[in-house]
C-alpha cells in the first residue's frame, strides 16, 4: 500500500498534471502478478462463482464428507455432487481420501477455509451495517 503522501491529487489526470502518478503506477507495475498468475488467479474465483460449489466448499470446512453425504445435504444426485467435486479437486480446493470403499473429501488447506469464512463474513457484515 502506498502512503497517502503519495496518492494523486483529485485534479492529477489533466494534460498538465499527468507526471503526479507516474511514481504511483511505477510502483504498482513492479508488483503486479504477471499476467499468467492473474489469469490462473481469475480461473479460482470462477471455480467460487457456483452456488452449489459454495455450498460443497463450506460443507466441507466443517467436516470432511463423503460423497453420498453431500448429496444427500445438498439434496441432489451422488452423479451431480460427484461432478461439482471433480471441479473442485481438479482446481485443488478439495482433496480426497479412500477408506475401504468409501472416499472421503476435505479441503485441501486453511487457505480454502480462510476464503469461505472471510467471504462469508462480508456479506453477513454488509447485512449487520444495513440492520443499524
Amino acid at each position: 500500500m502506498l502512503p497517502n503522501s503519495e496518492k494523486p491529487s483529485s485534479d492529477c489526470c489533466s494534460a498538465n498534471n499527468k507526471h503526479v502518478h507516474d511514481a504511483i503506477v511505477r510502483e504498482i507495475r513492479k508488483k503486479l502478478p504477471h499476467d499468467e498468475e492473474l489469469f490462473n488467479l481469475a480461473d479460482l474465483f470462477k471455480v467460487f462463482g457456483d452456488t452449489t460449489r459454495i455450498k460443497i466448499l463450506y460443507a466441507l470446512s466443517e467436516s470432511e464428507l463423503c460423497v453420498c453425504a453431500i448429496a444427500e445435504l445438498l439434496k441432489m444426485t451422488q452423479s451431480a455432487t460427484s461432478h461439482q467435486l471433480r471441479v473442485l479437486k481438479d482446481s485443488g480446493l478439495v482433496g480426497s481420501r479412500r477408506e475401504g470403499k468409501t472416499i472421503y473429501y476435505f479441503l485441501t488447506d486453511d487457505h480454502v477455509r480462510s476464503i469461505i469464512s472471510q467471504g462469508y463474513d462480508h456479506i453477513t457484515e454488509d447485512k449487520e451495517t444495513d440492520n443499524d
